[in-house]
């Protein structure tokens, strides 16, 4: 039988340590979301805009964690499940070394989602999400007849935190620095091989230069283009 893996939270602290807060059950669910930002460059003649990459948008993550102190006793006295959720709660509360909400990990399991990550990413594959938690709801289930809170459910939202270094380093980005050739098709501008080949449709003039082609809509079908790095 597998061992169970509980789901906890690393707080990394000022001096590079950290310290651990294990849920008391695992999640029942974890979500997460990822957008880009990209922006439409219009070309006339074509019948949609092209699609320009921005930049990658901030991954977030949802999860939702369960108390219970019942077992303990639920009559006057009985001890309460802030004993066990404070510790959540306070991962949106200001540190008074950093003057900021603490930067953590979310860890569960070895196979954490994005550790199967295809190899054209590169470094990107993860076995934990590295954030900053931006805000824990608290929803308390039962009382003890004293008013003690005997259960609770909390959903934290966490904020995907990567340092620039790291981003740098896991990206391992590839520049374009090797001239190129294109064989130009019927019904295409330079403006379409520019956004192809050098990601930017406003980067046409680059090739234009490269080709010593002056008028851009005299480009003809079966000619070939050189297309050379921008620098």
């Amino acid at each position: 039988m597998a061992e169970l893996s509980k789901a906890k939270f690393k707080v990394f602290k000022l001096d590079g340590s950290s310290d651990e807060i294990t849920v008391q059950y695992n999640p029942n669910s974890l979500s997460f979301e990822k957008p880009v930002q990209t922006v439409e460059i219009a070309i006339p003649g074509l019948d949609s805009p092209l699609k320009q990459f921005i930049r990658g948008g901030t991954e977030t993550a949802s999860v939702e964690l369960f108390f219970d102190t019942t077992d303990r006793g639920m009559g006057i006295g009985a001890t309460s499940v802030t004993t066990l959720t404070d510790a959540f709660y306070g991962l949106v509360k200001i540190d008074p070394q950093t003057h900021a909400a603490p930067v953590c990990s979310f860890i569960w399991g070895e196979k954490f989602p994005g550790d199967k990550l295809p190899e054209r990413y590169g470094n990107q594959r993860r076995s934990e999400f590295s954030c900053v938690v931006t805000n824990v709801k608290q929803d308390f289930k039962l009382f003890s007849p004293d008013g003690t809170p005997l259960r609770a459910v909390l959903t934290l939202k966490l904020d995907e935190y990567v340092p620039l270094h790291r981003q740098l380093q896991q990206l391992n980005l590839q520049s374009a620095d090797h001239t190129r050739s294109h064989l130009l098709k019927q019904g295409e501008s330079l403006a379409l091989v520019s956004w192809q080949y050098l990601h930017n449709a406003r980067d046409w003039r680059h090739v234009a230069n490269a080709n010593a082609i002056d008028d851009p809509r005299r480009v003809t079908p079966g000619q070939t283009l050189t297309i050379p790095p921008l620098t």
